[in-house]
């Protein structure tokens, strides 16, 4: 009985998630009201608050999902990497970008991008900080792979590399977010040429 229940609490979670995602991508963030998520989701207003406090955490929650599916492709190309640092750079941090827009729109994540600014200190904006942690780490764990390898040389600060890596690839996704006209494919074009020249001195 109590593993139906848990089913059923799950289910709910998805369509709040699902309908969050899908009106704030619609209606915009602004617009929308926690009673029209409920409405959408087909569960009580009482039923939201006991997941969510306000909108805010809602956006944090889809934040995590998309960061959540962006870390597990990424543990599969430090699995298996691609036979170069740039390409495997590229693989990794491609993903990351290329992923952005699954959950969220450009608008969201400029949402996201200054709750997390404005209210650092906020359980959204320490979540936020943390998945960011999150994927430096990561990137930093693919430079330790490929140098464990053989492909990146011996002498590099593979984690001051990959934080470098990492910074530089979140300052360009948030022009990209800025811009309503930048596509994935100049974002993809522009990180992959500045990555390009990062790691030229350690292959």
């Amino acid at each position: 009985m109590s593993g139906l229940r848990e089913k059923q609490k799950a289910h709910r979670h998805d369509r709040i998630l699902d309908a969050g995602t899908r009106l704030f991508r619609e209606q915009g963030y602004e617009h929308v009201k926690m009673e029209a998520i409920a409405a959408a989701a087909e569960v009580s207003i009482g039923t939201i608050y006991n997941y969510y406090r306000n909108k805010g955490d809602l956006l944090v929650a889809i934040v995590s999902l998309e960061v959540e599916e962006v870390l597990k492709t990424g543990a599969e190309v430090i699995a298996e990497p691609p036979g170069t640092a740039e390409a495997a750079v590229d693989a990794l941090v491609g993903g990351y970008v290329e992923h952005s827009l699954h959950y969220l729109s450009k608008e969201m994540w400029r949402q996201a991008m200054a709750i997390s600014t404005t209210q650092p200190s906020s359980p959204f904006g320490e979540t936020y900080a943390a998945l960011d942690v999150a994927l430096a780490q990561q990137t930093c764990e693919l430079l330790r792979k490929l140098q464990a390898l053989g492909v990146l040389s011996r002498e590099a600060d593979t984690d001051s590399l990959g934080e470098v890596i990492f910074n530089n690839t979140n300052m360009n996704f948030i022009v990209f977010v800025k811009s309503e006209t930048m596509e994935m494919a100049e974002l993809r074009a522009l990180i992959r040429r500045q990555h390009r020249a990062v790691l030229s001195g350690w292959v």
